[in-house]
């Protein structure tokens, strides 16, 4: 199996533009044999979305690649529909993917290819794979098309339904991906070794011993270096050994600090485990993980660890992923999801085939992000600053006075000691000790409130942070399904309390919850009444029915039926056509909490004694993660200071901006769809991201549906602009985001890695503690300003 970039899957060159604007283009849009023209676009980029215009800007890449007629072609469409097109408009059409540029389209399908593949995901626990997040594309789908009467008036088939609500684009990657079932032989493996190289992080070490003769040769050590000499050469060995033991505790304390901040890279790898279970030349093996390659055949058994990521080629495995999200519940996966290397299998036997290796994996492209910037921080800037006006007049002063002694008649060496006296005087050689002693004082304030410092720095960089991006679940929210009070039937006599007890029968209820809707499930329903039933038989979860289903008998009755659990556009579609009003009832009510960012699991019964075997819709089960109690006034509190907060999550985009309408945090909510992505090829970030996305990320009040490398992204446009950036985490996906950040902060639970890389580690949950140790900081760097100014003015 060559792992190569392929075009787009068929299907999917439908156009762009309907998708984004079929609310202003109508339901003839979405027909995927509908050819777009220039007049077509021009007529509606934009001009339907006058934001775009303001503070949307785009990246020119690949406009050079258009002739200069088609480039007059366009403006020309434009000026027919009453606005005048300009360059960029051009390159904003080119990014979109609406037009073949008629050159080099590949580059573009594979950056659109990067951009939906699900190996830069990871599942975690509170992701219901019954779910997905079908429910909340029906909703939107229903909003956009209206419900099953309007739409056969409307003449949209239900086929289109079906694909706008079960075919995301994440999903689509798994079209091109060669699923192996016989292994390799080693002449392959051979080959592809070479090609893709060993199954390992790259790490460039530096020796201890290096960094810390690196904390000698800086500005200010450099001053202390002079002084040292010249006391040397005018033989004044007292002041000599004072300035020597300045020089080494300066470089002491600032060693310390470089290594209790960690090695995020060497966390990451610490995680990782060498050998692995593979199929060569037709027979099994256990192995050294290094030496795998892509379309290797592995076996993923109970206890295992994941070697590399890879596919899962059938049936299903519980993997515990704590070394990548901090969360300790497992998470199962079905034939096709990718699995992380660094995870381990806690239940179940599998066949999977290897994806990605050494550096394409998903911990590989982490630790590509996590390299030294080698920057100075802020205090470390202001310090050099002062120091260097300080150093150049005092030598200039001092300068004066040798000359004048010199004139005076005084002896060369009594005119230079006298001058050299004065110099060190003038300079406050002492100011880094004071400095890091204030900030190592007020770091154990901090960890008294449950804030932790790994880098001192950090407390002057927290007391000015201007934009503070926080994650949302377990940050903002409580990270838990909370069953809400809003409970639909459709069956005469059913409440929420019965609609529950259906719901837990569709489930293993003496077992562990699998995943967050049986925890729900079960942790919401009276086990009391689950007693009067027996499981006949169980249909678990697969990704081709998307549902669960019970066989029971009632203890008492004696009746036999079955129950089952699902997305609600899979449960609706088990109904009768008879059942038009229901489906119709149903179908509003999915789309009122769908616009509200509320979750639907849709649950039915079949009684098997009637002779009829036809479901009926018992109910809707609702439930969201509510926002922490303090969330909302902590919000409140970080504006009073000064400090913005943004929302940055993976999660759906109506989830988002519901949190952020109860929260009071803005109605700008976008998802990644205009975010900048790394290039595939290089990992590299994008030229001019302050200039290109700036006014889009400053504008936002948050992202949704992003990747990981978008939250490094964000923060890297809003510090080219300038401000003192923020950014919470707790996976190692979050690691390089952290690391980046003028103040990275790993929430409570965090993964080694995210620990790491981060500049403070709470112990406490919420964004509480974060707002209180900014008014800590601020005072902690208040006493370092009023010390400095002290210490200037009395020169």
């Amino acid at each position: 199996m060559d792992r190569k970039d392929s075009t787009i899957p068929p299907g999917e060159e439908e156009d762009v533009v309907s998708s984004m604007y079929a609310h202003s283009v109508g339901v003839a849009a979405i027909t995927p044999m509908r050819t777009k023209g220039f007049s077509d676009i021009s007529g509606m980029i934009l001009r339907d979305a006058p934001y775009n215009s303001r503070m949307m800007p785009f990246h020119t890449l690949g406009l050079e690649k258009l002739t200069q007629k088609e480039q007059d072609d366009i403006l020309n469409a434009a000026a027919k529909s009453g606005r005048t097109k300009t360059r960029s408009d051009i390159a904003a059409m080119m990014a979109r993917g609406f037009m073949d540029n008629g050159g080099d389209s590949t580059q573009q399908r594979v950056a659109r290819k990067r951009q939906i593949s699900s190996s830069d995901m990871i599942t975690k626990f509170g992701y219901a794979p019954q779910l997905g997040y079908e429910d909340l594309r029906m909703a939107e789908a229903v909003v956009q098309h209206g419900t099953k009467r309007e739409r056969e008036a409307s003449n949209i088939s239900d086929m289109v339904m079906k694909e706008i609500i079960e075919e995301p684009p994440i999903t689509k990657d798994l079209e091109e991906f060669e699923f192996t079932h016989v292994g390799l032989t080693s002449a392959e493996a051979a080959r592809r070794i070479e090609q893709y190289g060993r199954n390992e992080l790259p790490e460039k070490v530096t020796p201890k011993w290096l960094l810390f003769l690196r904390q000698f040769w800086a500005p200010m050590p450099i001053m202390i270096w002079i002084a040292i000499l010249i006391e040397i050469g005018i033989q004044n060995f007292i002041d000599m050994m004072i300035l020597l033991f300045i020089q080494f505790t300066n470089a002491s304390i600032s060693f310390y600090e470089l290594n209790k901040a960690g090695n995020a890279v060497a966390a990451l790898k610490s995680s990782l485990r060498p050998m692995a279970t593979c199929k060569r030349d037709g027979a099994w093996s256990v192995m050294d993980a290094t030496f795998l390659v892509p379309g290797d055949l592995v076996l993923l058994g109970s206890g295992s660890a994941i070697p590399a990521d890879c596919r899962v080629n059938s049936s299903e495995i519980d993997v515990d992923q704590a070394a990548l999200t901090g969360e300790s519940l497992p998470v199962t996966f079905y034939k096709g999801d990718s699995c992380k290397m660094g995870s381990t299998v806690v239940r179940g036997e599998v066949n999977a085939t290897v994806e990605f290796t050494g550096s394409d994996t998903f911990f590989g492209k982490t630790a590509s992000l996590l390299a030294e910037t080698k920057e100075h921080s802020h205090l470390q800037k202001i310090l050099m600053h002062i120091m260097f006006i300080l150093v150049g007049l005092s030598v200039t002063l001092c300068l004066i006075n040798f000359i004048y002694l010199m004139a005076e008649g005084e002896s060369l060496k009594e005119s230079l000691s006298h001058t050299i006296v004065l110099l060190v005087a003038s300079i406050p050689l002492a100011i880094e000790i004071v400095t890091n002693t204030t900030l190592a004082i007020g770091s154990k304030a901090l960890s008294r409130h449950g804030a932790i410092v790994a880098r001192l720095s950090a407390i002057e960089d927290l007391a000015g942070m201007s934009i503070l991006c926080s994650d949302k679940t377990g940050t903002l929210t409580l990270n838990k399904m909370v069953l809400q009070e809003e409970t639909p039937v459709y069956s005469p006599g059913e409440n929420q309390e019965s609609v529950l007890v259906y719901a837990a029968l569709a489930a293993k209820w003496k077992e562990p919850p699998r995943d967050a809707l049986d925890r729900l499930t079960l942790g919401s329903v009276n086990m009391d009444l689950l007693a009067d039933y027996e499981q006949l038989d169980f249909l678990p979860f697969d990704p081709n029915i998307k549902r669960t289903e019970g066989t029971l008998r009632n203890k008492t009755t004696g009746a036999e039926f079955k129950t089952t659990k699902g997305a609600p556009h899979i449960i609706l579609n088990l109904l009768n056509d008879s059942e038009r009003d229901v489906k119709e009832d149903f179908e509003a009510h999915v789309a009122h909490f769908g616009e509200m960012g509320i979750r639907s699991m849709a649950i039915a019964k079949m009684d098997l004694k009637d002779g009829k075997n036809e479901w009926k819709m018992m109910g809707l089960l609702t439930f969201l993660d509510p926002p922490r109690p303090d969330t909302k006034q902590t919000i409140i509190d970080a504006n009073k200071y000064g400090v913005n907060v943004k929302m940055i999550t993976g999660d759906h985009l109506l989830i988002a901006k519901n949190t952020a309408k109860v929260l009071d945090m803005g109605d700008k909510i976008f998802d990644a769809e205009n975010l900048p992505m790394l290039d595939p090829l290089t990992k590299q970030k994008p030229t001019d991201l302050g200039k290109t996305y700036g006014n889009l990320c400053l504008a936002a009040d948050g992202f949704a549906q992003v990747f990981p490398e978008h939250k490094y992204l964000i923060v890297e446009t809003l510090r080219e602009l300038g401000y003192s950036v923020g950014m919470t985490g707790d996976g190692v996906n979050d690691a390089p985001a952290l690391k980046r950040a003028d103040v990275g902060i790993a929430v409570a639970g965090s993964t080694d890695a995210a620990r790491a890389a981060a500049a403070i580690i709470l112990t406490h949950e919420g964004l509480g503690t974060i707002i209180h140790g900014i008014v800590i900081a601020r005072e902690i760097f208040s006493r370092i300003s009023n010390f400095i100014t002290y210490r200037v003015r009395s020169l």
